[in-house]
């Protein structure tokens, strides 16, 4: 008697979506979609407008640094250099800032403080633009200059700390170091703290109970629970909240131009006037210029749009190899 046969293939399920389901799954395709879609059209956009220009200067477009179309002369190697400094000085003024705030929110702020602290970063952020320019010119800058002058008095023998001033001077020369990328960066920092702060507060709040109560009872102190649990699993928020900061620092305009002194040249004197960004500069530049200028503009523009696309991509990828949770020891 032969054996009876036995089908080793696997058995296909089929599985048929409820309309709510398939019509959710096609919304989210068609938005993520749409994004790429607009992105990629403002790559394509910029680029296209950019041509004339990247093919009329070549390199000499990223090593020049004045920015004189009617003489000839453009390059954006001093207004690049300008807004990384900004950038810079913000995320390292607001990262210890929107890292402490987020801890108290979550961990040791009491019940009914912590819900007009989630209520006034949120409305930092709401804030626009030009209100921060203008505090930083008239309330902030007055006062900061006196801190520019005490750290060029200290720490002066630091090339980037130094200002072309004389010390010896009967008469404080407070415009030396007004309108500068210090002041700048301080200003750009309150703006990008509260979005920071609002990404790593929400991935701190979702740290496992469990894990709190464990560290906890092996005798654990707060600090410990922070440093041991709440930290490690909100790796990946941190640096998130980081880079979209940074991404904001990167093209930040309106503010940056009510504080800085246009300076077309590398200054690494960054307590001294004068500096510029890219944002800044096309928000100076675009209303008179035409043609050729203004494809320069917008070449300028690509450079930034290449910059921040980076910095999300390079983000992105921390973000997904430092995964939430993963290395907490308690």
């Amino acid at each position: 008697m032969s054996e009876p046969t036995v089908d080793l293939e696997p058995r296909k399920l089929r599985s048929s979506l409820a309309p709510s389901d398939l019509i959710f799954r096609l919304v989210a395709r068609g938005g993520g979609g749409l994004v790429l879609l607009i992105t990629g059209g403002i790559g394509i956009f910029l680029a296209y407008q950019a041509k004339p220009t990247l093919q009329t200067y070549g390199w000499k477009f990223f090593t020049e640094q004045s920015w004189q179309p009617e003489a000839n002369q453009i390059g954006v190697a001093a207004i690049l250099f300008g807004t990384v400094v900004v950038a810079t000085i913000a995320i390292a003024i607001s990262f210890p800032l929107a890292v402490a705030t987020a801890l108290y929110i979550t961990e040791w702020a009491p019940r009914g403080l912590k819900k007009s602290l989630v209520a006034v970063v949120d409305l930092m952020v709401a804030v626009p633009s030009i209100v921060y320019g203008l505090w930083g010119f008239f309330l902030l800058q007055p006062r900061v200059i006196h801190l520019s002058r005490w750290i060029t008095d200290f720490f002066g023998w630091i090339p980037i700390f130094r200002v072309d001033t004389d010390p010896d001077a009967a008469v404080f020369d407070g415009a030396t170091y007004a309108s500068s990328a210090f002041i700048a960066g301080i200003v750009v920092a309150m703006m990008v703290m509260p979005i920071a702060c609002a990404v790593m507060r929400e991935v701190f709040d979702q740290t496992p109970a469990g894990e709190r109560e464990a560290a906890l009872a092996l005798g654990s102190t707060s600090w410990g629970v922070v440093r041991a649990v709440v930290l490690p699993f909100g790796r990946g928020g941190i640096i998130g909240g980081t880079m979209l900061g940074l991404g904001r620092a990167l093209g930040e305009t309106i503010a940056v131009v009510m504080i800085v002194s246009p300076l077309f040249e590398i200054n690494w004197h960054v307590l001294q006037s004068g500096s510029i960004t890219i944002s800044s500069m096309i928000a100076l530049r675009y209303g008179e210029a035409q043609g050729s200028q203004l494809n320069a503009l917008m070449a300028a523009g690509l450079v930034l749009f290449v910059i921040t696309l980076i910095v999300n991509l390079i983000a992105g990828f921390v973000v997904a190899r430092s995964r939430s949770g993963a290395g907490t020891e308690i």
